[in-house]
């Protein structure tokens, strides 16, 4: 189930070749994935995808539980914070996904946080780590592929605050980074790639409230070849631009050594190929099990116009329970 990102890719192109059913994921570095076929019929990896499940989701009707974070003090995330300007200032990178884990305790399993959250994208690898993620990475339709870029999150109860967060100049900056760098990686595998949708705003109802985050749509018209190469194709894409930064690969490098740390499956894709399309999410809101220690995974776009406390308010707002 668990292999190399290489060979994950070469069993998605063998499954696409006989529209053979496969749930698929790759981590941040593409050193680790993990590919199965008819993935409704097992329940090892537990799953849903945009209704696609192998799992009974349940409503959470009670507050009797615990939550609680243990976030880094805003001076250690500072000299992250600094240490990535510097290095975006002299590399003359403009936009880097800053990371960090926050230690959590919670009365939760991670299998009762996969049954009761409510997200685009859920999946639980069990003593690994549960996602709830509310990004599209890539998805199909027909000869189409679309993506989402997620950029931009604010306190749904400040007001006017879909106003402020539409109106701000660094918000939109940042967006339109965002947004050339997924249409650069599209334009890797795909023909006429466009923006479709500018900046519009999604609610995302959590255990403190909720958050405004605004995307973008960005799509391509596939290749023929590509229901034969699903893989092959799909790894040109990654990682991901809204997780990485532009330009990528030294952004990447600033990423390395500004956390110092692999990051995994966190902000890695997982998708699910139904026969006819695919469904790729990002795997934010990602609360990762270490032994007995749990680590709730969050981070936010940098640019050289950011502010520091600002920054590290939007990685702590995004430690939450998606019910």
């Amino acid at each position: 189930m668990f292999d190399k990102c290489a060979s994950v890719a070469n069993m998605m192109n063998e499954a696409g070749k006989k529209r053979i059913p496969f749930l698929f994921g790759m981590n941040y570095e593409l050193t680790e994935g993990f590919f199965v076929a008819e993935p409704k019929k097992q329940t090892d990896i537990l799953f849903q995808i945009n209704g696609v499940s192998n799992f009974k989701r349940e409503s959470k009707n009670t507050t009797n539980y615990s939550f609680d974070i243990h976030p880094i003090g805003i001076d250690k995330y500072r000299n992250k914070f600094d240490s990535a300007l510097k290095s975006m200032t002299t590399m003359g990178v403009d936009l880097i996904n800053l990371t960090v884990k926050t230690p959590i305790s919670t009365s939760l399993s991670l299998h009762e946080i996969l049954k009761y959250s409510n997200a685009k994208y859920c999946i639980m690898v069990p003593e690994r780590f549960v996602c709830f993620s509310p990004e599209i990475f890539v998805r199909t339709m027909g000869n189409k592929i679309l993506s989402y870029p997620m950029k931009g999150t604010i306190d749904a109860n400040i007001s006017n605050a879909e106003s402020i967060i539409l109106n701000n100049k660094k918000e939109i900056e940042e967006h339109k980074i965002a947004i050339k760098l997924i249409e650069d990686d599209i334009s890797k595998i795909a023909s006429n790639v466009t923006t479709t949708r500018f900046r519009y705003v999604e609610k995302i109802e959590n255990n403190k409230g909720a958050l405004l985050q605004v995307s973008s749509e960005v799509q391509g018209v596939l290749p023929s070849d590509f229901w034969d190469n699903i893989g092959t194709y799909i790894m040109k894409l990654l990682p991901a631009g809204s997780i990485s930064g532009h330009p990528k690969a030294d952004a990447m490098d600033i990423i390395r050594s500004t956390e110092n740390e692999d990051r995994g499956f966190y902000t890695g894709i997982v998708g699910y190929f139904d026969g006819e399309n695919i469904d790729c999410g990002v795997l934010i809101r990602y609360i990762e099990q270490d032994g007995v220690n749990l680590f709730f995974r969050s981070g936010g776009g940098v640019t050289l116009d950011s502010d520091c406390e600002s920054e590290y308010s939007e990685v702590l707002k995004k430690v939450y329970l998606p019910f």
